[in-house]
């Protein structure tokens, strides 16, 4: 796998599956495909510390919306 010093290969902190972190290129990393909202984010961030992957995103955001719903 070729080194790109720009982006490091991460493993997401919820699934541990690796995927390329573009912090620095926000707009081209897979996590911002996923739209969260400001309670998302909250939710998300309470129960994690690092990068997760847009499959753990959006299955985060609906144990979320689950969460809201049953109250």
């Amino acid at each position: 796998m070729p080194v790109n010093p720009k982006h490091e290969t991460v493993n997401c902190e919820r699934c541990k599956a690796p995927f390329e972190c573009k912090a620095n290129s926000f707009t081209k990393c897979q996590c911002s495909t996923v739209q969260l909202t400001l309670n998302e984010t909250q939710y998300v961030s309470e129960h994690y510390d690092g990068c997760l992957c847009a499959k753990c995103l959006v299955e985060l955001k609906e144990e979320y919306q689950q969460l809201i719903l049953s109250r």
